[in-house]
């Protein structure tokens, strides 16, 4: 298999750098805000609430809905990482993981959380001002209990060593929007970041394949082509976890599968690749709802992104397992595709603070296209 990725599907002018990455981090939270809604509802109850197609739209939320912590944990990354550049932009040097670890404590702060004693007081941010992030949304166990130790966990000196919970991977986009880099280098900061939180190799290694893939639809791979990588770069790791292996090799054959009008009904879907709660399940999961469902619709002969969009954060947010997660990883990719073209305006009008959003997306802008 090639790690060279496929060529885009655009023939026209690509989405600019900037559009993908508001595409990117809007259509996340757009995911994870529909995902969230239904988060902890088995399937059965699901369509019994919405039909035997399920939730498919903003719209049927009579109560509306919010993000959940994977986009809080999401904007925290980016302003570790902008944080980071910022530095580096003035000229003068910073280790970026440190970084993402003062951010991680900023949002534990969020959550209501008392800060150890042996951990630093970062100073106040932008971010850390916005009232809308400062609401606990089901935070996961892992995240809150890694970061309340104090330590800045490494691969060599993990906290939660066992832990391999979704939480390293819905928040680990923004590192594959960062250009300039090497694939290598996006890999290693999103594999050392998840340590911070969760110690078991899965975790690491799910979060890194996850901006590979951002990476290299930002670097104008195609849908498949991205895929493709990530899966060839975890294959030739010997040091790869087989869960991971495994999953992402499923993902990938059953989206080709998809191709001949065979997509996955939700039974099928967490029997073959899992319900999400772990990192290597919510990856496969937001991965092949993405892939399968691969638009028939065309506009002027090219796929319709809307349409894609909202069929496959359908796919993957209607299923008994961890919604919000994998609709927000579809969400991700297609925003890092599309860029913003692929964004439903009426359900960016129901998307809670998207000027928190826009506004933590501006500054990474800032710091990477100046």
């Amino acid at each position: 298999m090639s790690n060279v990725p496929g060529p885009s599907v655009f023939s026209g002018t690509a989405p600019s750098p900037e559009s993908r990455i508001h595409g990117c981090l809007l259509g996340g939270a757009l995911g994870d805000s529909l995902g969230y809604a239904v988060e902890f509802d088995p399937i059965e109850e699901i369509r019994r609430r919405f039909g035997a197609a399920g939730l498919r739209d903003f719209a049927v939320l009579d109560g509306g809905t919010h993000f959940s912590d994977d986009t809080q944990m999401t904007l925290y990354t980016v302003d570790g990482i902008v944080e980071a550049l910022e530095w580096a932009n003035s000229g003068v040097g910073a280790d970026a993981n440190a970084c993402v670890w003062l951010a991680y404590l900023r949002w534990l702060d969020t959550q209501g959380e008392t800060l150890p004693d042996s951990a630093p007081r970062p100073q106040p941010r932008w971010i850390d001002s916005q009232e809308v992030l400062r609401h606990r949304r089901a935070p996961g166990k892992a995240c809150l209990s890694g970061l309340a130790t104090g330590e800045m966990g490494t691969a060599a000196r993990p906290v939660n060593p066992d832990s391999k919970g979704c939480g390293t991977v819905m928040r680990s986009a923004p590192f594959g929007l960062v250009p300039h880099i090497p694939a290598d280098s996006v890999y290693k900061l999103s594999a050392d970041a998840a340590s911070l939180t969760h110690g078991h190799p899965s975790a690491r290694q799910s979060a890194g394949a996850f901006s590979l893939i951002i990476h290299a639809l930002v670097q104008g791979s195609s849908l498949a082509g991205a895929a493709k990588a990530a899966l060839a770069r975890v294959l030739a790791d010997g040091e790869a976890a087989p869960e991971l292996r495994e999953r992402l090799e499923a993902a990938v054959r059953l989206a080709g599968e998809a191709g001949s009008g065979t997509i996955l009904n939700p039974e099928d879907l967490v029997g073959e690749l899992g319900e999400g709660w772990v990192a290597e399940e919510a990856l496969a999961v937001g991965l092949y709802a993405v892939l399968a469902t691969a638009p028939q619709t065309q506009v002027d002969g090219l796929p319709d992104p809307v349409e894609h969009f909202k069929d496959a954060i359908a796919l993957a947010i209607n299923h008994s397992g961890d919604s919000d997660s994998t609709g927000s990883i579809a969400g991700n990719i297609l925003g890092a595709y599309y860029g913003t073209a692929c964004l439903p305006a009426e359900w960016l009008e129901a998307l809670e603070a998207p000027e928190v959003i826009r506004g933590m997306a501006g500054q990474l802008v800032a710091v990477t296209t100046a």
